[in-house]
């Protein structure tokens, strides 16, 4: 196995000469890793395309299941909201691969399912695609946050907050917030109508409007064929599920036990993919359901590589191994992590600061 080291490493300090040649070597073996993840980047139209039927299929089977159980029991049609919103989030992930145009071999192709995708999931395809390409260049880095991720605080910063705003802030990182009430507001009230987004980047307003004329037209339709409230009793609870679901992933993406972050000329692409990104390891019903997007990993490796041949690329490169990886149980521990302690490298919860206070200064 090649080791790839990240920066800030640990280790005996070697000499000069002895360190330039270990730095040109770990290059070496990173730009080989790419390489061989990048032979992996080949969009196969035929998967793709018979993916987006199986989701599209499964999506509105359930939805009509749910439809039906409205006259039988709503309890029965809110325990189906939850499969009918995890292939949603299914749909989220292909409009992702088609905003990295790996989806199809064409990009026109790409464009025009992540488009009609996007009304499925009340997120503006150019606008987020946009903001997704801002990530992907920052992920990692301490110094760009801010940018289509999960505001998180350094210790520092956080003690330098007033009372109220460390109230705010520790609000804000509650479970119940972050993955509730949280993502709800990002998709139904943000997605349609972004106020961080400058007015002069056109494009990206433009494809907002778009999106919120043709969820409107969606949603009239609906409500004349079905009736408006049966269409909320609908499709407000498929929408929460989804939205949790996927800031969910999100979050235990880059969020968790172990990851690396790095400020200044420390940050560097590969490494922030390696050890930066987790591969989060699901039973494989659900690394089916999310489109393989645990192997997060590899997808900040190369954003071109598909959906559908993301486990055959960790399958047959085995440095992949090097990534941290996170169970289903371990994860579920993540959710109280909300600071980065830059003395030691790690994220921590609001009660080990607390603790932290308590012994005193550090050496």
């Amino acid at each position: 196995m090649i080791d790839v080291h990240p920066a800030g490493s640990q280790g005996p300090a070697p000499c000069a000469a002895s360190s330039a040649a270990a730095s040109s070597q770990a290059s070496e073996a990173a730009r080989d890793l790419v390489a061989r993840v990048k032979a992996h980047a080949v969009p196969d139209s035929f998967r793709g395309l018979r993916q987006l039927l199986v989701t599209a299929a499964a999506f509105a089977g359930l939805w009509l299941a749910m439809w039906w159980c409205l006259d039988v029991s709503y309890w029965l049609t809110l325990a189906l909201a939850i499969p009918a919103g995890a292939f949603l989030v299914r749909f989220f992930m292909i409009q992702h691969d088609c905003g990295h145009g790996s989806f199809f071999r064409s990009q026109r192709a790409n464009d025009l399912v992540g488009r009609m995708i996007s009304v499925l999931t009340l997120t503006p395809y150019t606008y987020w695609r946009r903001l997704h390409a801002e990530h992907h260049a920052t992920s990692g880095n301490l110094d760009k946050r801010g940018v289509g991720d999960v505001t998180t605080l350094t210790v520092r910063e956080y003690l330098a907050l007033s009372r109220w705003q460390r109230f705010m802030y520790r609000l804000y990182r509650h479970p119940l917030v972050l993955f509730g009430i949280g993502p709800a507001y990002v998709f139904m009230i943000k997605h349609r109508l972004p106020l961080d987004l400058p007015l002069r980047k056109i494009r990206l307003w433009g494809s907002v409007l778009a999106t919120n004329g043709a969820i409107a037209v969606v949603l009239v339709l609906l409500a004349v064929l079905i009736g408006p409230i049966d269409m909320i009793k609908l499709q407000v609870p498929v929408t929460f599920v989804a939205a949790a679901i996927g800031v969910w992933l999100f979050f235990i993406q880059h969020q968790f036990d172990g990851v690396h972050w790095w400020r200044g000329d420390d940050w560097h692409p590969d490494h922030a993919a390696l050890y930066g990104s987790s591969y989060y390891s699901l039973p494989k019903i659900l690394q089916w359901l999310t489109a393989n997007i645990g192997l997060h990993h590899i997808h900040h490796l190369c954003s071109r590589v598909p959906n559908y041949r993301l486990q055959e690329c960790q399958d047959r490169v085995p440095e992949l191994g090097q990534a941290r990886r996170v169970t289903l149980l371990e994860s579920l521990r993540c959710t109280r992590l909300a600071l980065w302690d830059e003395a030691e490298k790690q994220l921590i919860r609001f009660r080990d600061l607390k603790r932290m206070r308590r012994l005193g200064p550090r050496s």
